[in-house]
């Protein structure tokens, strides 16, 4: 590995940490501005948020066509410029209009615009690692960069709420779609002709494609598989059910953890925000160790043990943490002999932060192996692979409320916590394609 292609790693990294800093920044407006001020109903709301997963889920094909049509670097350059225009358009329609029901219909077309636009981050992100980062070390980049996304969505509650208090919604949105914007212009510039040095160089695996990496004619050096004979292969739609488990789990906690510790248990709202941040921040953490041990346990033990270990492991001990976290006060109460009574909380948090790390441990190895699968259309099976996760997303906030005013929110919070679980078994027939660079194991 080269200091050249760890740095288009960390540019990478920056990328999913402005790209989810300004796609979650619309869920903190609309929290503290746009129902409590400005008087949008909660139920509207809702549809601005579910708007944007609808037509991100819908858009995620043809973001994996065009990532393998004309190239990851160019696919990414297009996600940033457009969706730091749409951010930046945000705050300038408040300029014009603070009616509620013109700010509403403005705020849907612009998020259901900008759901569009993200459709290429994530698997064209994973589709230049598997570019230009040997196999031996793809999940240890796939996780440093989904670690990013995290450290994004964690410093968007504290950040953009300062910049609302210190200057107006209206700035709060143009600053941050600017930085965003401008980042899409400077990867175009600097990071595109740095793919193609990258992929260039005789190390890399013979899979990859300087050509579509450099965003230019998509002459594959290694042979695109068809359209259909990606929809019909049995491991990728076993690895999209698996992930749809994992996203049900994710996207519970990112939309539900704050109302759960605000309302629920009844918590101060600034010490929820920021326990909510430093989840987050823990669940990145694991995204990043877990992308190395699984590069480690795949050269240990073989890729298809290796990955299937920290899959089945990651998601099965989520699920503990999970249940543990949400009964946290039942067991502090069935153990006094810990002196944790007026601690609760306390536990819970940790128990919930350890869930999402464990859990976290896993997306490297699904980006890898979708990729993996894919070969020469790595953006497409990506793509594919991360429908069904949105879809498994776009279920778990509708569902919970639901389950939660049937059952109680430890029995909604408990579901997810099985689904984790069974999806994480769903590996036991998932075999991951190997992919051999011809070169000796840099591990470890």
């Amino acid at each position: 590995m080269t200091r050249h292609r760890w740095l288009l790693i960390g540019m990478l990294m920056g990328y999913a940490a402005l790209g989810h800093f300004n796609r979650v920044g619309i869920t903190v407006a609309g929290d503290e501005v746009f129902i409590p001020e400005i008087g949008i109903p909660e139920t509207s709301m809702g549809w601005v948020y579910t708007t944007f997963l609808i037509v991100y889920t819908i858009g995620m094909l043809p973001g994996g066509w065009l990532i393998d049509r004309i190239g990851p670097g160019r696919a990414l350059a297009i996600f940033g410029i457009t969706m730091g225009t749409f951010s930046v358009l945000t705050g300038v329609i408040g300029w014009f209009t603070l009616e509620p029901q013109g700010l509403l219909v403005a705020l849907l077309v612009i998020r259901g615009l900008g759901g569009v636009c993200n459709a290429p981050l994530h698997p064209g992100a994973a589709r230049v690692v598997s570019d230009i980062i040997p196999p031996d070390r793809r999940a240890t980049a796939n996780g440093l960069i989904t670690a990013g996304a995290l450290v994004g969505i964690a410093f968007c509650f504290p950040v953009l709420g300062w910049l609302m208090d210190s200057l107006s919604w209206q700035w709060a949105f143009v600053i941050g779609g600017s930085l965003l914007l401008v980042y899409g212009v400077l990867w175009l510039a600097l990071a595109v002709p740095r793919l193609a040095a990258s992929v260039d160089d005789p190390k890399i695996a013979p899979g990859g494609n300087p050509e579509v990496a450099a965003g230019n004619s998509p002459r594959t050096v290694q042979a695109r598989p068809q359209l259909g004979e990606i929809l019909l292969d049995r491991t990728l739609w076993l690895l999209t059910l698996s992930y749809a488990a994992y996203g049900y789990f994710q996207y519970l906690f990112f939309y539900w953890l704050g109302y759960y510790f605000k309302e629920i248990l009844e918590i101060p709202p600034i010490q929820a925000r920021w326990t909510n941040t430093w989840i987050m921040l823990t669940m990145g953490v694991g995204m990043a160790v877990g992308g190395r041990l699984t590069d480690l346990a795949s050269h240990r033990w073989g890729v298809i043990r290796g990955r299937r270990t920290v899959v089945i492991v990651g998601m099965g001990l989520g699920a503990v943490l999970g249940l543990a976290g949400v009964g946290a006060s039942s067991i502090v109460a069935n153990l006094p002999s810990l002196g944790l009574d007026d601690h609760v909380f306390l536990v819970t948090s940790i128990c919930l932060a350890l869930s999402m790390a464990s859990v976290g441990m896993c997306e490297g190895v699904f980006w890898t192996t979708s990729t993996d699968i894919g070969r020469g259309a790595g953006g497409t099976s990506g793509a594919f692979m991360n429908t069904g996760g949105n879809i498994g997303g776009l279920i778990a906030p509708v569902l919970t409320p639901f389950v939660a005013l049937e059952f109680g929110w430890t029995v909604a919070i408990g579901l997810a916590c099985v689904v984790s679980a069974a999806g994480g078994l769903i590996w036991l027939w998932i075999v991951p394609p190997t992919v051999d660079d011809g070169q000796a194991p840099e591990l470890p």
